[in-house]
């Protein structure tokens, strides 16, 4: 079988990379299984932190569950670093892991819910009237974040103590005042796969006080109330100014997903840009898996068709050095 033939006859074999607490995969990816199948791709969920695996063997990479890697980040990233046809990519997964990337899309003119960024030295003063967010930067599923109301003293104290105790740990913390308009309009997620809308889901409000520990990494859905909605026209004004502020441009998303909440006038701002292991929802929509399928096998085909090109070249450049040796002049240095 010739090199040129080898791309478009072999089956695609892609990795769905998951976490050692779902080595099945959530709900959310089997969705995928059955429509890659009928386009000639082969799934194999892949844990990703298990050292056993030739990620080579595979035409693309697809982070999916990895809902275990905020407390060993930089073990994650360098796994992604190591990994090729990633998608998304190692550059955005670094970027996207750190809520600071809100800064990067604020500077680019993108209205964000306003935050307050404490490093772990620094003190800070806990405002005495309001409802406000507390939560780390590296952080997923509203895990360590809790709503407090500073009227009310009890819950100051409790305010104060969670940010003493995620600076304790090192981490960066945000303090964010809690929009009112989440209770009436919840979050609205705007999916978009390969840079192009696919759906979209109202996200009912998740907190209700105080941070209790409550790990909704792997409930259902993450133990939203989601229903399946059409945007309006600001918020999808507003998502494709967030996707045009992503460093290497939306194209080069395999996935993304765009939480917008109403600020204080009803505008859509963003709450958070998640490309790293979001919830896609596919449930929601009966076409949103044919999409994501298709758009997988678009990559996955792209990624190998490059690496085809690639051994073709390298083979090409090795056959013209056995033909034609470099030369080299010898340099007579009596003159």
């Amino acid at each position: 079988m010739s090199t040129g033939n080898w791309a478009a006859v072999e089956h695609m074999h892609v990795a769905f990379v998951t976490c050692a607490e779902l080595p099945q995969l959530d709900e959310d990816a089997r969705r995928l299984i059955a429509p890659l199948a009928l386009r000639g791709v082969r799934v194999t969920p892949v844990v990703w932190d298990h050292s056993d695996v030739v990620w080579t063997d595979f035409d693309l990479v697809v982070v999916r569950s990895c809902w275990d890697y905020v407390p060993r980040r930089s073990q994650f990233l360098e796994w992604a670093r190591r990994v090729p046809q990633l998608a998304n990519s190692a550059p955005i997964l670094i970027w996207n892991t750190d809520k600071c990337y809100l800064r990067d899309l604020e500077d680019c003119g993108v209205s964000v819910v306003p935050t307050t960024w404490l490093k772990p030295e620094e003190t800070w003063t806990a405002p005495v009237t309001g409802t406000w967010v507390i939560k780390p930067a590296a952080s997923m599923a509203s895990l360590d974040t809790g709503r407090y109301r500073m009227d009310y003293s009890d819950q100051r104290q409790l305010a104060l103590k969670h940010v003493r105790r995620l600076q304790a740990a090192g981490r960066v913390v945000m303090v964010q005042p809690y929009l009112v308009g989440i209770e009436d309009d919840g979050e609205m997620a705007l999916v978009y796969l390969h840079g192009m809308f696919s759906h979209a889901v109202r996200k009912g409000p998740v907190l209700t006080g105080p941070d209790e520990g409550i790990d909704r990494r792997f409930q259902p859905q993450g133990g939203l109330n989601l229903q399946l909605r059409r945007p309006t026209t600001a918020q999808f004004t507003m998502a494709d100014r967030v996707l045009a502020a992503v460093p290497g441009g939306r194209d080069t998303l395999l996935y993304a997903r765009v939480d917008l909440v109403p600020d204080e006038d009803g505008n859509p701002v963003l709450m958070e840009l998640e490309l790293t292991e979001p919830q896609l929802y596919l449930g929601y929509d009966p076409d949103a898996a044919d999409r994501m399928a298709a758009a997988i096998s678009v990559r996955a085909g792209a990624e190998r068709s490059a690496r085809v090109s690639r051994v073709a070249k390298q083979r090409e450049y090795g056959t013209a050095m056995l033909v034609a040796p470099p030369r080299f002049e010898v340099l007579d240095k009596s003159t």
